[in-house]
């Protein structure tokens, strides 16, 4: 049968274990590669009915990404947001906050925000704070890492909380020298206030969604797994109708695998729902249900990941002895209950674990589930893995989910709080890929942007340009080759799905590929070079044109 279409020029189709696979050209029928190989073996098997794309001079074609962790929904309400992340200053946030409480009327009118950094302030901030400038409002605003939130006094208030509240399992509330709450809340206590917040109209959720989805096509991802939600939230019960509305309609521009929280896991039980199960009547089944999502600690820049040694002193606030090695959001001994329930369902797990302690339990928990759940078993972020245990991911059929955006981000913090720790066990990319571990990229959007290259770019050189000059390359050791970030951004996100049928551009697999300038593989990688700000000119999914010409 002749060929749909024709592509030709320089094209890398990871094919094999390593390499680029470099082709002159591929040919796709019915949405797939039929052949790929040189341009003059693929004309004899075209016709005068065969479309045909050449490849621009300075550009290559690349499989299309898959984003392994990007909180889809949460990226979309934060289109809705006050957006702190670009706040230098305390001073600066607060400016935006008075802003967004002076531009909405109704007092009523919850104010929702995100972004803040104590690292980046020196400071933290309060209730107090944000009365002095949004009087009277209710308002949650989540800091950087969705771990903690700063609360207004109404929304305390809103929330029953006072001096007497205790801390809640798995949270934190803090509090001043009298004992009454600051206003910063940290990991589970987040739902004490949170939970009383109005949700978002579905409307609203889904157009946010087709934004966002777009933008990402075009940066050349074509899948996204969603984790859920960042943190507990009121709008959660409208993602998966949201997910199956668009794609129903034609219009989820992305394939998606929408993972449920596990405190909704007797819910999705009930309903019958199980990994890989379509959302809606699609027949392409472009929306599935993918994973159990279950917190096993809290994160680095909250001071809550959980650790296998003290973390180190910290001058902005001291840890009570109790906290000095993080939070479990989870004990081992719930996570393996609720891991056990989801797989004997059929459901598969993925458990958010950043700090050593964490990531060891994850893996003991993990290591008993079933070999043929419908998805992989998985850790997110894995931020630091004691030696001792890299091996066990491989070992055991453990997919690593990890973003290495997230170095250019803490590694200041990073090597403040975790001291000699931090580059010694902190993202070991290149110990995990030795030991043959499939290893997922993604961007953790909205906590970082949801461009995925410079994620890409950020595991091959392990620096960011916006560092102070003179700061050290943060754990060169760990560094991967960009052939294979690559293949963690293409081929490892589609495995961990066992989606067998993604990532590479040869024969049998979907016709998904991104035209991005060859500069990006040609030039050698840096600090904001030409990888880290590549944008594709053309990206197709099923073999056809979703963005450019």
């Amino acid at each position: 049968m002749p060929l749909d279409l024709l592509i030709t020029g320089r094209i890398a189709t990871l094919a094999g274990s390593a390499g680029f696979g470099w082709v002159e050209a591929i040919g796709i029928r019915d949405g797939r590669v039929a052949f790929a190989g040189s341009e003059v073996d693929l004309e004899t098997r075209a016709d005068p009915f065969t479309q045909r794309i050449m490849l621009e001079p300075g550009t290559v074609a690349v499989p299309g990404l898959t984003d392994a962790h990007l909180h889809l929904a949460s990226a979309a309400a934060a289109l809705h947001q006050v957006d702190l992340s670009g706040a230098l200053t305390f001073e600066e946030a607060m400016t935006r906050v008075a802003a967004a409480h002076n531009a909405t009327a109704d007092p009523d009118i919850w104010l929702d925000g995100h972004g803040w950094d104590p690292d980046r302030w020196g400071r933290w901030p309060s209730a107090d704070d944000l009365e002095r400038v949004a009087p009277g409002r209710r308002m949650t605003l989540w800091a950087h890492d969705h771990h903690s939130l700063v609360a207004s006094h109404a929304a305390l208030r809103t929330g029953g909380l006072g001096g007497e509240t205790p801390d809640p399992a798995g949270g934190v509330i803090d509090r001043d020298a009298d004992g009454a709450p600051t206003g910063i809340l940290r990991e589970t206590a987040t739902r004490l206030v949170k939970l009383h917040q109005p949700a978002l109209d579905q409307a609203a959720l889904e157009a946010g969604v087709a934004i966002v989805g777009r933008a990402l096509v075009a940066l050349g991802v074509v899948a996204v797994h969603d984790p859920g939600w960042l943190s507990p939230d009121p709008h959660m019960e409208l993602t998966f109708p949201a997910y199956a509305h668009l794609s129903d309609a034609g219009e989820l521009p992305v394939r998606l695998h929408a993972s449920l929280r596990d405190d909704a896991l007797a819910t999705a039980i009930a309903g019958g729902l199980r990994s890989g199960l379509v959302l809606g009547s699609d027949p392409a089944g472009w929306a599935r249900i993918g994973w159990q999502k279950c917190f096993a600690d809290g994160s680095m820049g909250s001071r809550t990941a959980a650790l296998l040694d003290d973390i180190e002193p910290d001058p902005d606030r001291p840890l009570p002895e109790h906290l000095r090695r993080g939070v479990w959001q989870t004990t081992p001994n719930e996570l393996a209950e609720r891991v056990a329930r989801a797989s004997a369902a059929g459901i598969a797990t993925q458990i958010h674990a950043i700090g050593d302690a964490a990531v060891r339990a994850a893996l003991d928990v993990l290591s008993t589930v079933p070999r043929d759940l419908p998805l992989l078993p998985r850790i997110e972020h894995a931020q630091m893995v004691h030696a001792a245990d890299r091996p066990r991911f491989a070992a055991n059929g453990i997919a690593a989910s990890i973003q290495p955006v997230h170095i250019g981000s803490d590694a200041a913090q990073a090597r403040r709080v975790w001291g000699d720790r931090a580059e010694s066990r902190g993202y070991p990319l290149a110990s995990l890929v030795r030991t043959g571990a499939i290893v997922a990229f993604g961007t953790d959007a909205p906590v970082e942007s949801f461009d995925p290259w410079p994620g890409v770019a950020m595991a091959v050189v392990r620096e960011d340009p916006r560092w102070p000059a003179g700061t050290a390359v943060f754990g060169p050791d760990e560094a991967i080759s960009l052939e294979r970030a690559l293949r963690a951004a293409c081929i490892d996100p589609a495995g961990a799905a066992r989606e067998l049928d993604r990532g590479r551009l040869i024969p049998g697999q979907r016709a998904d590929l991104a035209v991005i300038p060859a500069a990006a593989i040609d030039e050698p990688v840096e600090p904001g070079g030409a990888l880290a700000t590549a944008r594709p000119s053309l990206v197709l999914i099923d073999g056809e044109v979703v963005f450019g010409r």
